[in-house]
């Protein structure tokens, strides 16, 4: 009994902590990261399109 006590204790101090991130910091990621896309847009396709040439020229090398 007391065990089980303790693990609904456990659970419940879980579910209401205030530890970790929240929603702003979350937000607050994904806008820099967007951010970082849009500034590096031509040398991210550049790098892609790269990649695919290269998968492309290989591609027949595989048996």
């Amino acid at each position: 009994m007391a065990e089980r006590k303790y693990k609904w204790n456990r659970w419940k101090e879980i579910f209401h902590s205030k530890k970790g991130m929240g929603v702003v910091e979350v937000i607050l990621i994904i806008v820099v990261l967007i951010g970082l896309v849009i500034i590096f847009q031509t040398n991210i396709k550049g790098v892609v399109a790269s990649i695919f040439s290269t998968i492309q020229k290989n591609a027949g090398s595989i048996k």
